[in-house]
């Protein structure tokens, strides 16, 4: 089952917003190969797409957020350190015993339910603060 962007989740903040349409593509592709059987290919471009994703997208939104005084930003930096972390551990587990059937599922649910609930929490708190700064 693809997820689907829907205007709840905007921030408001075009560059934001086109960074998280893109994650949301390679997430579905990722889905979409693993209804066909394929994903087990299809996840190790997903991972080397969120190793440069995350270094871009979290570096740009916590620039924003710092040259702005976003408040939050502590709280938010320590969401992406989260992510990242996670990923690491998830990407380390692939080099080691390869992309199994179970990794597969278990990095495609963390990624859907993180990038949901980061996004209508955190992320749409920052856009309604840059749009009020702009």
């Amino acid at each position: 089952m693809a997820i689907t962007w829907t205007e709840d989740l905007s921030t408001g903040i075009a560059m934001i917003d086109e960074q998280h349409k893109e994650l949301f593509k390679r997430v579905n592709d990722l889905m979409s190969a693993c209804a066909k059987g394929k994903g087990k290919e299809e996840i190790v471009k997903v991972m080397e797409f969120l190793k440069e994703y995350v270094v871009m997208h979290f570096g740009a939104e916590e620039k924003c957020m710092q040259e702005t005084g976003f408040p939050d930003y502590k709280a938010h930096k320590k969401q992406h350190d989260g992510f990242v972390e996670e990923f690491k551990q998830f990407k380390n587990k692939m080099e080691q015993s390869g992309p199994s059937v179970d990794l597969v599922v278990k990095i495609n649910h963390f990624l859907v339910d993180w990038l949901i609930n980061h996004i209508k929490k955190k992320d749409k708190a920052l856009g309604a603060f840059l749009r009020k700064k702009m």
